[in-house]
């Protein structure tokens, strides 16, 4: 079986600032990630290949990104443009750049943005994706899935991918309104979602895999293995375990007859067969 990391993060933080690095209860990432550590990260969780992901809204650091891009340890890039000006020249500009045949979605920090409703602009030209056939990467918080689900629903002929699975409120315990949006957000077919990011959403120093085990059957509930994957998010992990750790929480919290699709099959459909050039 071949496991696909759709979630990585790499950044040198001299081009690409990480403002929101906190050294003291953050420091085990605070420091530059690149290609070696991502490579050594690989081999330690056995993961055979990963796409990256943007981390601020920069074209350069999409362009960084694509420069690494060598089939194997760096499958492709989620990058960014901005969604509000000419999508198609941009588009075009990152794809004949190194790399840029890899260029597989596009993300935007919308979680971060000042404005909480920024993917309901009718300026963001997120239907110019669907065209161009790459999927939009959707990063927001719980209290965002329903202004989600706005935005899938109005534009039902582009791919969108939910990292994190929307962050649940772990710490909180409450997870019906979060329960309830993702299941609006799965009857929309044209939405994936990825096992990634939730021990960030828990105690970082006191959880256990049990706390993770109902958000992981919600999600194969409503979407089924086809529309589930698998990703890290490295080195990000760290701040509460470490990727060889999670690779075998997912192994545990997935049935194994699953894991075909979560470890690599739905990475295949979604990325690396529809969306490369």
């Amino acid at each position: 079986m071949r496991v696909i990391d759709t979630h990585a993060h790499l950044w040198r933080r001299s081009r690409t600032p990480q403002p929101w690095i906190d050294p003291a209860s953050m420091a085990v990432i605070d420091r530059d990630f690149w290609f070696e550590d991502l490579a050594l990260m690989q081999r330690q969780s056995g993961i055979d290949g990963a796409v990256l992901v943007q981390s601020v809204n920069d074209t350069q650091e999409s362009v960084d990104l694509l420069s690494l891009v060598d089939g194997r340890a760096v499958l492709g890039v989620i990058g960014w443009i901005d969604l509000e000006q000419d999508v198609a020249a941009q588009l075009a500009a990152l794809r004949e750049q190194p790399g840029g045949h890899r260029l597989l979605g596009i993300r935007h920090l919308a979680h971060l943005d000042l404005d909480p409703e920024w993917l309901l602009r009718p300026t963001v030209d997120l239907a110019a994706l669907g065209d161009a056939g790459l999927p939009f990467d959707l990063v927001v918080r719980a209290d965002q899935l329903g202004i989600a689900e706005h935005a899938v629903a109005a534009h039902p002929r582009t791919r969108f991918v939910l990292d994190h699975l929307g962050n649940p409120p772990l710490t909180s315990g409450d997870l019906a309104g979060w329960r309830h949006d993702l299941g609006s957000l799965a009857r929309h077919e044209n939405v994936v979602v990825k096992l990634s990011g939730l021990t960030l959403q828990t105690d970082w120093s006191n959880w256990s895999v049990d706390d993770l085990r109902e958000p992981v059957d919600v999600a194969l509930d409503h979407f089924g293995p086809s529309r589930v994957m698998f990703g890290s998010d490295w080195p990000l992990v760290t701040l509460a375990s470490d990727a060889p750790s999670w690779v075998d929480i997912v192994r545990e919290l997935v049935p194994t007859a699953l894991h075909d699709n979560v470890f690599g099959g739905t990475a295949e459909r979604v990325y690396l067969e529809e969306h490369h050039a």
